[in-house]
This record gives C-alpha cells, sequence and structure tokens, in this order.
C-alpha cells in the first residue's frame, strides 16, 4: 500500500478532534480508554506498558511502522479482527498520511 507525504500540523489537528478523547502522547503520558502511543514506532501491537490489551491485539504479532499504521488506520476492526478498538478508520488517505506525520513527531 503506497502512502502519500503526510502533514503533520494537519495530522494533529485530526488527532485532536478524533484520537485525543482515547490517546494521548507525551513520554510517561497515561493510557486513556486506548494505550499512550508514545514510542509506539517499532513496537509490536498489544504492547504498551499498564494498558489492558484484547488477546487479538497482542496476538496480532505486528510491529508498528508507518506502513502498518497507514493499512491499520483504514479499518482497524478489518485489520485486528476482536480489537476493542472502537474508531471506524480514516478512509482518506491523506488523513492517514497526516495523522501518521503527527505521530511521528509526537511519538518520537
Amino acid at each position: 500500500m503506497s502512502m502519500p507525504a503526510g502533514d503533520a500540523t494537519a495530522g494533529a489537528k485530526l488527532f485532536k478532534t478524533r484520537c485525543a478523547q482515547c490517546h494521548t502522547t507525551e513520554a510517561g503520558g497515561a493510557n486513556k480508554v486506548g494505550p499512550n502511543l508514545h514510542g509506539v514506532f517499532g513496537r509490536k501491537s498489544g504492547q504498551a506498558a499498564g494498558f489492558s490489551y484484547t488477546e487479538a491485539n497482542k496476538n496480532k504479532g505486528v510491529t508498528w511502522t508507518e506502513e502498518t499504521l497507514f493499512e491499520y488506520l483504514l479499518n482497524p476492526k478489518k485489520y485486528i479482527p476482536g480489537t476493542k478498538m472502537a474508531f471506524a478508520g480514516l478512509k482518506k488517505e491523506k488523513d492517514r498520511a497526516d495523522l501518521i506525520a503527527h505521530l511521528k513527531e509526537a511519538c518520537a
């Protein structure tokens, strides 16, 4: 799946409206309904410290990269059947690329 270039500023706005109610990004940030995303790149699914994941998430065994997040964010429930993530996904490629660009900056 080819990913367009992302705009981190646009991605920050998307994060605020679509993700921040369930996720934090800062180092040492709290887990909410979803896990803290700091350090997500290079981490395996279901492995954020202190968060209670579904077996589906733990067993998926995917390593989060720009490419895997791009595919996941299209339709999380299809990518990881059995996940408790209620988010329906971002259908527009540009929105997914923007969000990933933001996450690369905010979660590093």
